[in-house]
């Protein structure tokens, strides 16, 4: 019984040993949490030359620029202008306008405060992007008081046309 004991004890303590060194190898790791506009803007000096990672919609339109484009990207605040390789933005299917709501992305690059290639504008030069939600077409609908409204004074500029037709009319006899 006594060796059974001892043996059990040991099994404990090794098992409890390679517990603890698994806990301890094991790296606790954390994702860069993405910056806003507002401290990209505010706090520049500090993120200048960094790698950032930063999201938003694509708002507006992609402009190609020989093997790059430009891209800006709304986080709900402010726009920021991504500069990034022609086969990185071909993930980009909507972007957002009047007619539709803009491609979600997330874009892991190198931010600047005052780019050197680019007149000394604010921006991002892209490094990795990754599409976290699908845009898609928005239709906007004709509001019924809107309709009848249109339709009322259409009628009303018919008439009026109408009216001057015939007083034309009338003052030339």
């Amino acid at each position: 019984m006594k060796i059974n004991f001892i043996k059990a004890t040991r099994l404990c303590g090794i098992l409890f040993l390679l517990f603890a060194i698994c806990y301890l190898l094991s790296a606790i790791c954390y994702a860069q949490p993405a910056v806003s506009s507002t401290e990209l803007i505010e706090r520049a000096k500090e993120f200048a030359g960094k790698e950032v990672i930063y999201e938003g919609e694509v708002i507006g339109e992609v402009m190609n620029r020989g093997d790059h484009s430009w891209v800006n990207l709304n986080d709900g605040e402010n726009a920021i202008g991504i500069w990034l390789d022609n086969n990185l933005s071909g993930i980009i299917s909507f972007c957002g306008s009047y007619q539709a709501r803009g491609d979600w992305l997330e874009v892991r690059g190198i931010f600047n405060r005052a780019c050197k290639m680019h007149g000394a504008d604010l921006d991002i030069h892209a490094i990795n992007v990754k599409k976290t939600r699908e845009g898609k077409a928005i239709r906007h609908r004709l509001l019924p008081e809107k309709q009848k409204l249109a339709i009322i004074l259409s009628g009303v500029l018919l008439c009026l046309l109408i009216l001057q037709f015939f007083k034309r009319r009338l003052s030339r006899k």
